[in-house]
């Protein structure tokens, strides 16, 4: 598989990145984008209309578009759905001046207790829009996931939701993580292994918890997960600088290497190419499960690799990360 080059043209002065998967986009893409925008007014979210001109402008339809490719227009559009509220969570829980580490662990528990008890739950840190998006769009998954996925899903939103309380409780004491402390909580924050289990959900190809479990798999999942944030990091420095509490690959490098910030993003893109290489090398060598599962990991696991290429490509076209 040949290395192709990908280089954030519109972000002045980022790295290039070899990437070996191909793209991919739904041809349901930009159809579930405007019915996105339409499905987001049932919701009276509480945004300016530039905040919600922006939010349209994210294009997150095309995210799920690029993760999920083969999936039909129903489908597509529950992702879609469902990806939305975690970028509104991570917006509303990135910065200080929109909540407290109180908020955002009042918000952790009621999400739980909603996926865990079923919506009649109530908790009083979570109400509002965010609630009655996630009762909307927890509807389907609930009704047709067996329950071994919904205790997959619950624990992987529960590993989330602990990784953005955790750096909400950093960024309010002033503490800054070391690079050891801030790689798995970056793990978590990504929000990579939800996206994951989603796929099962999309796609209908659901792992048993053994294969799923297995520690090959894990290893590309976990090494998957790494190179979507990195990257992410990468590009989303400029805002990071002053946003992030030094929650951020490139500037945890600089600070644990002594270097220049310039220093460390090369060190950074590094790493992040020899972590390619090893999830290249990885992929290459999945065991087989037998004829019954070997398709259901073939999907599964094109899921988790268009999630690093899909995040490339969307994050060069997407507004969200654009910084005049």
């Amino acid at each position: 598989m040949g290395k192709e080059s990908v280089m954030p043209g519109g972000f002045v002065g980022l790295p290039r990145f070899d990437c070996p998967i191909p793209p991919r986009l739904s041809p349901h893409a930009d159809a579930t984008q405007e019915w996105l925008s339409t499905w987001l007014t049932r919701f009276d979210l509480p945004l300016d209309p530039p905040a919600l001109d922006r939010l349209h402008r994210t294009g997150i339809a095309r995210y799920a578009g690029r993760i999920c490719p083969d999936v039909g227009a129903t489908e597509l559009r529950a992702l879609a759905a469902l990806f939305t509220w975690f970028f509104l969570v991570d917006d509303l829980c990135d910065r200080p001046r929109n909540s407290t580490p109180q908020q955002v662990d009042g918000l952790r528990q009621g999400v739980l207790k909603l996926l865990r008890a079923g919506p009649r739950s109530r908790h009083p840190g979570f109400t509002g829009p965010l609630r009655r998006m996630l009762v909307d769009v927890w509807r389907a998954p609930r009704a047709r996931m067996p329950a071994h996925w919904r205790v997959r899903f619950v624990d992987a939103m529960a590993h989330f939701l602990d990784g953005v309380w955790r750096e909400s409780a950093d960024k309010a004491a002033g503490r800054v993580p070391t690079l050891a402390e801030y790689v798995p909580l970056r793990r978590a924050t990504s929000a990579a292994y939800v996206a994951y289990a989603l796929v099962e959900f999309a796609t209908g190809q659901v792992l048993p918890d053994a294969v799923h479990h297995h520690p090959h798999l894990v290893r590309i999942a976990e090494t998957a997960n790494d190179l979507l944030s990195w990257f992410n990091d990468v590009i989303s420095l400029d805002r990071d600088r002053t946003n992030s509490g030094g929650h951020n690959l490139v500037l945890a490098t600089a600070r644990e290497h002594g270097v220049p910030v310039e220093t460390a993003m090369s060190l950074v893109t590094d790493r992040w190419r020899a972590a390619m290489d090893h999830f290249v090398a990885l992929r290459a060598t999945v065991p087989s499960f037998g004829p019954e599962l070997d398709r259901a990991v073939a999907v599964h696991l094109d899921g988790v690799a268009n999630s690093v290429r899909g995040t490339i490509d969307w994050s060069l076209e997407s507004a969200r990360y654009l910084v005049p």
